[in-house]
């Protein structure tokens, strides 16, 4: 089989790598012309473009057998609610428009920010999107209409994605918002604080690809409640002898359970 990874990042590399050792061809796009060794070495077919580039995603797709988008706003331009609005328009909305006009098989990988905080119980795929102004859940839910309004479109939706050697860990992370947000951040503190490892972020979406399913599926490990962002990174900030962060509120993240019972009753199985 030949695949296409738009947008090769933690996420997206951890699958091409899944397929290339499964001996199927992987085509992988950067914007970074300098990661360009990286893809090669994990036997990567690289190509340099923007997924809402239609000539170059044209040219990337040639003779591939399905599409996935694993693509990512940058981190310096998601903590300004101004700034998300043109970044997550040309990452997330522009990326899907563009890969469903060149190829009919696109999986997108979205967020758990459409639920915004939820309601009832339990947010399951039926549960409804929300209406949330914030350029994060309208983005991710456009890009979602795109790739669900053609036959062959599939979404995942995923939390925060962690376990990579490259991340930030969490005390890290509070440092950073403290070092250079100010110890202020968009997000808000009543959300449950969801993570996913990303090899199973990216064992899902191979899953979702050679299962040939379609629709929308939750990708939550779902064994546990989590604790709320604000009370996890309020235990985070006394262990560093940090103030308390300031969560703004302006993107909103279920603050019910969410269940991935559609995902494990069609086979899978979280491994991390």
């Amino acid at each position: 089989m030949r695949y296409v990874v738009v947008g090769c990042g933690k996420v997206g590399l951890e699958l091409a790598r899944r397929w290339t050792g499964a001996g199927h061809e992987v085509v992988g796009t950067t914007t970074t012309p300098g990661r360009v060794p990286e893809l090669k070495a994990a036997g990567v077919e690289a190509v340099v473009t923007r997924g809402a580039d239609r000539a170059g995603m044209r040219r990337a797709v040639e003779g591939a057998d399905a599409v996935v988008l694993t693509v990512s706003p940058r981190p310096s331009k998601a903590f300004d609610a101004r700034a998300r609005v043109a970044e997550y328009a040309d990452t997330l909305v522009a990326s899907a428009e563009t890969a469903v006009a060149v190829h009919e098989r696109v999986v997108f990988t979205s967020s758990g920010s459409v639920y915004g905080a939820g309601a009832g119980a339990q947010i399951d795929e039926t549960s409804p999107t929300t209406d949330d102004a914030d350029a994060s859940p309208r983005s991710f839910a456009a890009a979602e209409r795109a790739v669900l309004g053609t036959p062959g479109g599939a979404v995942l939706r995923i939390p925060d994605v962690h376990g990579h050697p490259a991340d930030l860990d969490y005390p890290a992370r509070v440092r950073f918002a403290h070092e250079r947000l100010g110890g202020s951040v968009p997000f808000a503190g009543g959300s449950l604080l969801y993570r996913i490892d990303y090899r199973d972020a990216a064992a899902a979406l191979d899953f979702l690809v050679a299962g040939d399913l379609t629709g929308v599926y939750n990708a939550y490990p779902d064994a546990v409640t989590p604790p709320t962002t604000a009370r996890a990174f309020a235990e985070i900030c006394a262990a560093e002898g940090l103030p308390e962060l300031r969560f703004r509120g302006e993107i909103r993240m279920p603050e019910v359970p969410v269940t991935s019972a559609r995902l494990r009753a069609a086979g899978f199985r979280f491994a991390h």
